[in-house]
């Protein structure tokens, strides 16, 4: 089942909201699940590792730093992670490939899209920490939503998810 952020927010007031900071790309404009976090910045080494292994319908939060000089994401990434079972990718930081992660049945967020490709080893990076961007703190194994109407995040899937 899925909810509607709106709903959400209405039913859960201690819910946290996303600033409207994100732009929609993916061929899944609504997705939720639970949460992986990635700390990294202009590597997008940990991600790729991240979406080649088991998405079991999880969220990929990866704080990017807000760098908007390199796409973090890109088509390949994006096919891994649909095929992998990934439910979405919230990236604070760019993507690369924007056609054709709209392709996939992927959601994705990001700030926006950049041509450029990251560097891979360029810097190391972090899993599963919390991470803090947008105005949220976003913890592994809380739970994600994303629809046309921003992202929230509760503790624990709603009843009925």
């Amino acid at each position: 089942m899925t909810y509607a952020t709106t709903d959400l927010c209405d039913a859960h007031p201690e819910i946290q909201v996303c600033e409207p900071v994100f732009q929609v790309f993916g061929g899944n404009r609504r997705f939720s699940g639970p949460i992986a976090t990635l700390k990294v910045f202009e590597d997008n080494t940990l991600i790729k590792q991240a979406v080649e292994s088991p998405g079991e319908g999880r969220v990929l939060v990866v704080d990017g730093g807000g760098s908007k000089r390199c796409g973090l994401v890109g088509g390949n990434l994006a096919v891994s992670a649909a095929t992998n079972g990934w439910a979405g990718v919230v990236v604070y930081g760019c993507i690369r490939d924007a056609d054709e992660l709209a392709e996939q049945p992927l959601g994705v967020r990001a700030l926006g899209a950049f041509p450029r490709k990251s560097q891979r080893g360029l810097h190391s990076g972090q899993a599963g920490i919390p991470v803090v961007f947008a105005g949220v703190v976003f913890r592994e194994g809380e739970w994600l939503c994303a629809d046309a109407d921003g992202v929230v995040v509760l503790p624990e899937a709603p009843a009925g998810v």
